[in-house]
């Protein structure tokens, strides 16, 4: 086939792809569609972990008209036995005469592996087609596949003025309906969000993903089992077994420094894991927050927190994306900041970002940058 219809149809795999956003964690979402005489026979998307990969769903529905096809797969097939069997062995059973990927598979397992097991089998290999495109579905399970974190994004709500709440601390609602909604989707394609224990002892928040297929087509098959792992970063283990965040169905994860078991365990009791991180500042370190939960195949970590914790990811060039909401609304100097950063008296040391986006939600603006020594 043209290189025009190579990426028409990869476009299409990676357009299927995307109906795993809120669904597939800890793996990839991947599309594949099978094309045979220039025509589309079937096509699949893997829906979540367990389930079948997208080139097995789509081999099912394609039956015998997959035998001399070409199929379109955005993510190198595996070729390992996890929960699933190799998707490598199912297309070299099914008889297919090419497969064409977006790109490898950053997984170490499977990298480069995949690919010359179908060209062992006497299938064609094409690579590299759309892979920009493919991997922006995939940011956090390649970054943790190649450097043992998660994607990091930073939300946050704030005025025209740059003020996240008044000085009372009061803080809702700052955006309108649409922007809190599109707030939502972010938390749902997140495998964590993050917060500190300042954010929970002030407003006890749920953190939880409060939206249906009413809202979005795209979360019809959302369920509380995909609620994302909720963390709380509390040096001291101040966090009450009382909290709203605790009652509702999802994981709790509070990380602390502190030894005191009574309060692990009370926390424990309340349906909370507790994970000790052991360092000699008095914060948390925050490489190893963020390195325990790429071992716990976070993906996607959300920052949803006050000033403080949002300035020290960004002080250590943690963050790799920040979703600002920015209202057409001014609170005041005396409104709280976004970022606590340690003072900044030359032009020369402000954050520079680079803007990726921007769009209008409802009322309220989208923006999201990315620090501009990190792309």
């Amino acid at each position: 086939m043209s290189g025009e219809q190579d990426r028409r149809f990869m476009a299409r795999a990676i357009e299927l792809a995307s109906n795993g956003l809120y669904t597939t964690d800890p793996n990839p979402r991947v599309g594949c569609v099978i094309v045979k005489d220039g025509v589309v026979r079937s096509e699949g998307w893997h829906e979540r972990a367990g389930g079948p990969h997208a080139e097995v769903a789509a081999l099912q529905h394609a039956g015998a008209d997959a035998e001399g096809s070409t199929v379109y797969v955005t993510l190198e097939p595996c070729c390992h036995f996890g929960r699933t069997p190799p998707c490598a062995d199912a297309l070299i059973g099914a008889r297919v005469a090419k497969v064409v990927v977006a790109g490898l598979d950053p997984n170490p397992l499977v990298s480069g592996k995949g690919l010359e097991k179908l060209r062992e089998a006497g299938i064609a290999v094409e690579c590299n087609v759309l892979t920009a495109e493919a991997e922006a579905l995939n940011p956090g399970f390649i970054k943790r596949m190649r450097r043992q974190l998660p994607y990091v994004r930073c939300k946050v709500a704030m005025s025209l003025d740059g003020r996240t709440a008044m000085a009372s601390g009061e803080s809702q609602w700052i955006t309108g309906e649409a922007a809190r909604k599109d707030g939502q989707l972010y938390r749902a394609r997140s495998s964590a969000i993050v917060t500190g224990i300042g954010t929970v002892l002030a407003d006890d928040p749920s953190l939880n993903v409060r939206l249906s297929g009413e809202h979005n087509p795209a979360m019809a098959k959302f369920t509380d089992a995909d609620q994302p792992l909720r963390v709380v970063l509390d040096s001291r283990l101040q966090m009450p077994a009382h909290a709203r965040m605790l009652t509702l169905p999802g994981r709790v994860l509070v990380y602390t420094r502190s030894q005191d078991q009574q309060r692990k365990e009370k926390l424990r009791q309340a349906g909370a894991d507790v994970a000790v991180i052991e360092n000699e500042s008095q914060h948390l370190d925050l490489v190893s927050v963020l390195q325990d939960l790429a071992r716990r195949q976070v993906n996607e970590v959300l920052v949803e927190a006050g000033a403080r914790l949002n300035g020290a990811f960004l002080t250590r060039r943690l963050i790799d994306e920040l979703v600002f909401y920015i209202a057409p609304s001014l609170m005041g100097d005396q409104g709280k900041g976004a970022f606590h950063l340690p003072e900044l008296t030359r032009m020369s040391q402000k954050v520079a970002l680079n803007v990726v986006e921007t769009r209008q939600i409802g009322v309220d603006w989208r923006i999201i940058a990315r620090l501009k020594d990190t792309e």
